[in-house]
């Protein structure tokens, strides 16, 4: 059996040793060395040729964000998965090491908790994302994928069979008006959610709203980057706010975010109820929101990410006569939630990356130009109207 080789950097023997322990669970991965920083990590990284590696990010003499920046000036292209803490210092620093060339990251365990509990959970967060980055789709034993129900009066179209290959694009819809465009990623979302927002032209004439798996505190310094390098203003969500034309609400971690209508206005709305796909937020729980609010007068934009969240939003979005575009493969760091929607035959159009923001901007002025009959109701600066 070929085995997933992997390279372990950090400059905590502890930390080495638990990494090493946890992923030892999984006879299809092995570790095949480590260093304690990030300039033996490049040493290591040429002489052994890992299929992965897990880097902290706080070290001596060269740190985990300039050791991603060297690997990659260097050509390595093998994924790296950061090792985080829990701060606003430590998402801040692993946002940096994403913009640098990181794959994705997990957080360190936060102390508490015996020796046995902290092995559970760094093997139940690096294990999946090993395999999605590397190896064939893992999945946890005895898990059964939980998914949003439809949206009342909603029938959705069949879905393909897992592992199909991608259907043709669906014919576009017709012309029908876009009142807010709706979101999700996960892996390698936070650098797609960058590239896409920050290459639009102008703020959208309607709200955006985005799911991206992400832990609290993450979220929050991830809507602030995001808000910097772009035309719109971008927030983490709180809840209970009016929708803005030109406003993109990035839902905080641990929480759902939802779209409401209240009064004759359009609102934000965030909710703790259990996690959907084992995320919270969850990309389906936003979509099926946002199609109950609605209809079909939605733009669905589904990113790289490892997972399935999102595919059963898109059959809502498409069965009540929006649109979907999803990522390409070739543009993904996972093709798994993309790739799920266009292999169900959900995907109006399948995109590389770097055309995403003018395809997103290219529908939503073609919904501008419908005709009057069609106009509705309309986000405005008091909301909806």
């Amino acid at each position: 059996m070929t085995r997933i080789r992997v390279l372990v950097v950090d400059d905590s023997v502890v930390i080495r040793r638990l990494v090493t322990e946890a992923l030892s669970t999984d006879a299809s991965v092995e570790v095949v060395g480590t260093a304690s920083n990030g300039r033996l990590a490049l040493a290591k990284a040429a002489q052994l040729g890992p299929d992965l590696i897990t880097m902290d990010v706080e070290m001596p003499e060269m740190n985990g964000i300039e050791a991603v920046r060297e690997l990659r000036r260097t050509g390595h292209r093998m994924p790296i998965v950061m090792f985080s803490t829990l701060t606003e210092k430590g998402a801040a620093a692993t946002l940096d090491a994403l913009v640098a060339g990181a794959s994705d990251y997990v957080t360190k365990p936060s102390g508490s908790g015996s020796v046995q509990e902290s092995l559970q959970r760094v093997a139940g967060q690096l294990l999946p994302k090993i395999h999605a980055l590397v190896g064939p789709g893992f999945e946890l034993p005895g898990r059964v994928e939980r998914a949003a129900p439809p949206a009342p009066g909603l029938t959705r179209p069949p879905a393909r069979p897992e592992g199909a290959d991608p259907a043709p694009g669906r014919p576009e819809p017709s012309r029908h008006p876009v009142r807010a465009v709706v979101m999700g990623s996960s892996t390698g979302g936070p650098e797609a959610l960058s590239r896409v927002l920050g290459s639009l032209s102008q703020p959208l004439p309607v709200p955006v709203l985005v799911v991206q798996h992400m832990p609290p505190v993450f979220t929050r310094q991830l809507a602030a980057r995001l808000d910097r390098i772009g035309p719109s203003t971008v927030v983490e969500c709180h809840g209970d706010e009016d929708v803005l034309p030109g406003h993109v609400y990035v839902a905080p971690g641990n929480h759902h975010l939802e779209l409401r209508r209240v009064g004759s206005g359009l609102r934000t709305a965030l909710t703790q109820a259990p996690p959907v796909n084992f995320c919270r937020p969850a990309v389906d729980v936003l979509f099926r929101s946002a199609v109950q609010v609605l209809r079909g007068d939605l733009l669905g934009v589904v990113l790289t990410g490892m997972g399935a969240d999102g595919r059963t939003g898109c059959e809502d979005v498409v069965t009540a006569g929006g649109t979907v575009v999803v990522q390409d493969k070739a543009s993904s760091v996972v093709w798994g939630m993309p790739g799920v929607v266009a292999a169900a035959g959900l995907a109006h159009r399948i995109v590389p990356l770097d055309e995403m923001a003018q395809v997103i901007e290219s529908t939503v002025q073609r919904a501008a130009t419908r005709p009057a009959g069609l106009r509705g109701l309309a986000v405005s600066q008091g909301g909806a109207s």
